[in-house]
């Protein structure tokens, strides 16, 4: 195998990535087999905990379950915003994971601005904040 010419570097080294994947599908399989509302051993979220706000990653856990069994209704119940980001996120690092394997680049990379960038942590606060309000429809964002 060629190594990668100076002018292209992924992100994270092969072995990285591959270690990243075992533990990602590891992981995927025992968010599978054991349901968060199930099992008392997973984390539970310290902004929770402390203060009884949601923030923008509460109810995760349960909407990947409920992706893995394939319920999509049930996950928008739980992260709206996971869910709709997440085909983003997973080609994202579908990229960044096919270039560190194939040694360049394979898939289109989107590009976002910065003012984009901080459009996308605006949105994550607003989220945060919203999902916390009492009434409807914010409260429908509560997982």
């Amino acid at each position: 195998m060629t190594e990668p010419s100076a002018a292209f570097r992924p992100l994270f080294p092969r072995w990285l990535w591959l270690a990243g994947g075992a533990a990602g599908a590891a992981g995927a399989a025992v968010l599978y087999r054991f349901p968060p509302l199930a099992v008392g051993w997973y984390p539970r979220c310290p902004l929770l905990v402390l203060t009884g706000l949601y923030c923008p990653g509460c109810g995760a856990l349960r909407a990947g379950h409920a992706l893995l069994h394939g319920h999509l209704g049930d996950a928008l119940g739980y992260n709206p915003l996971l869910v709709v980001a997440l085909p983003v996120l997973l080609y994202v690092l579908a990229g960044h994971l096919t270039d560190s394997l194939a040694g360049r680049r394979l898939l289109p990379r989107p590009t976002m601005p910065g003012r984009a960038s901080w459009a996308v942590v605006a949105t994550i606060l607003v989220y945060g904040v919203a999902r916390n309000l009492p009434f409807f429809p914010f409260s429908a964002l509560a997982p």
